[in-house]
């Protein structure tokens, strides 16, 4: 009968073990010493040798060769009825199907039996989160003062939701994910014994597949193997397989990042859609791309920070859109506007630079050069001329300026300082404008636009000798903002 990689290579030994090598010295030292708790937690995400170790503990405990050890013989009756499973001794309950209060009354009864075939009866309580709040109460008494001759080992993957009192009677111990050095030595003795070869990057697909579990990476090792016919594992076939994006094209859509060239990543896009290769997969692809090309110097880190954070802010905002094609394009479309819209900044030059009149100007060119004039006659028609500039180059600074200032208008002009009007419902808007960094932003941006050292007052009160914002022509101020339409 074919037995599954992980079962064939379940560890004998805590040698054996690929990772948490302080866990497992601590243990060995208290089977050394046989000075063991009467209770212990093991506590970490799955596949990372939780179950695996407390079968070793109990392994330790009951060896008839070597007593009570931390290298158990795996020869003696004990140590192969264990490994087999059929121990007596070693009672392993699955508490996301045994969790109520009658189960573990069931156990309190049995536990005062002694031992039939070793020295301690081991009870593990796998995903002991799971029982009820009732069935813990009841183990409370149990676990506090257990008989001499039974050890409990409670194993879990949510600590939070055990109760703190059943936590206080054991002996925690929180396991991690195994790192990429571990899981490699532990899947190339697996693959040399099997008589396969197989290449650094599919090591690397491998574990982040796992997402550092041990028990996962075998799994997808096996499926590997399967699928392998002339025993020599690819990075190829890996991404057949796994259904991970090759590496190659990855690199090609940076490279069109890089390059801004947005037709040719929706082409890129269309072609891995009709590749049948998954968009969001493609896209998580990405970002771990770019953090493995950032950490080996290759990408710079500005630029993949980037686009892990805009691929991450899109998926989530998106989540439930079913197209995820057009997804993909919004992703594409942030991704090769990166770094390309004007800063504002205010600079001072030695140089003075004359400037033509606010009043001459109508384009949208850069007009901050030069600095700002100490004294410049300005009326009100000014700065009603100037507002739609002020508005757009204010946008360009913080994009949440065109929500606030989407109903406000120029209301006056006196005393060196530009009355800007609120509607009597925009006291929100009028708030946030006069809140920092809001209020000195805008104040930056509308004297470089007025070349002039003007103040900036906000009024909350209603329009007057202006046309009435009906909600249409509101809606439509929004819908041109954000360049969308009615549905």
């Amino acid at each position: 009968m074919h037995i599954t990689l992980y079962r064939k290579y379940r560890p004998k030994g805590f040698d054996e073990i690929a990772g948490e090598q302080e866990i497992v010295q601590t243990l060995k030292n208290s089977l050394k010493t046989n000075r063991l708790a009467h209770a212990y937690l093991f506590t970490g995400p799955r596949g990372v040798g939780k179950t695996s170790i407390a079968r070793l503990m109990a392994k330790g405990l009951n060896c008839l060769k070597n007593g009570i050890t931390d290298t158990p013989c795996n020869e003696c009756e004990n140590c192969l009825e264990i490994a087999a499973g059929n121990f007596l001794d070693l009672i392993e309950i699955d508490a996301a199907s045994n969790r109520g209060i009658d189960e573990i009354r069931q156990l309190k009864e049995k536990i005062n039996y002694s031992p039939t075939k070793g020295r301690k009866k081991v009870y593990i309580i796998d995903e002991v989160h799971m029982l009820t709040k009732e069935a813990f109460n009841a183990l409370l008494k149990t676990l506090e003062e257990p008989p001499e001759h039974v050890l409990f080992i409670l194993a879990t993957t949510e600590p939070d939701k055990i109760l703190p009192t059943i936590i206080s009677r054991c002996q925690r111990y929180d396991f991690k994910t195994v790192n990429y050095k571990d899981m490699r030595e532990h899947l190339v003795f697996i693959i040399d014994n099997e008589g396969y070869s197989i290449d650094e990057e599919s090591l690397m697909a491998i574990y982040e597949s796992s997402g550092g579990s041990m028990r996962d990476s075998i799994s997808i090792l096996e499926r590997l193997i399967i699928n392998t016919e002339n025993k020599e594992i690819t990075i190829e076939k890996t991404e057949d397989v796994l259904g991970i994006t090759p590496v190659k094209i990855i690199d090609k859509f940076i490279e069109i990042i890089d390059n801004k060239n947005q037709s040719e990543g929706i082409e890129l896009l269309e072609d891995i859609w009709k590749n049948s290769i998954d968009i969001e997969l493609f896209f998580k692809d990405l970002a771990k791309r770019s953090k493995d090309r950032m950490l080996k110097g290759d990408l710079k880190v500005e630029k993949g920070l980037k686009i892990i954070d805009t691929v991450y802010e899109v998926l989530s905002k998106f989540r439930y859109e079913e197209d995820k094609k057009l997804v993909g394009y919004v992703v594409l479309n942030k991704l090769t506007e990166i770094n390309i819209q004007k800063e504002i900044v205010i600079e001072k030059v030695i140089e003075k630079i004359q400037e033509p009149s606010i009043k001459d100007f109508t384009g949208t060119e850069d007009i901050f050069v030069g600095e700002i004039q100490e004294t410049i006659t300005l009326n009100f028609d000014d700065i009603r001329k100037s507002w739609d500039i002020i508005i757009n180059e204010a946008k360009k600074v913080k994009l949440t300026f065109g929500a606030f200032l989407v109903k406000a208008y120029p209301k006056d002009f006196r005393e060196n300082t530009m009355i800007v009007g609120f509607q009597n419902d925009q006291s929100f808007a009028k708030s946030m404008m006069e809140s920092e960094p809001y209020r000195s932003l805008f104040l930056d941006v509308v004297r470089k636009v007025l070349n002039a050292k003007v103040m900036v007052k906000y009024e909350l009160q209603e329009v007057k000798n202006k046309e009435k914002v009906t909600g249409d022509d509101f809606s439509k101020k929004i819908i041109d903002f954000f360049g969308g339409e009615i549905i």
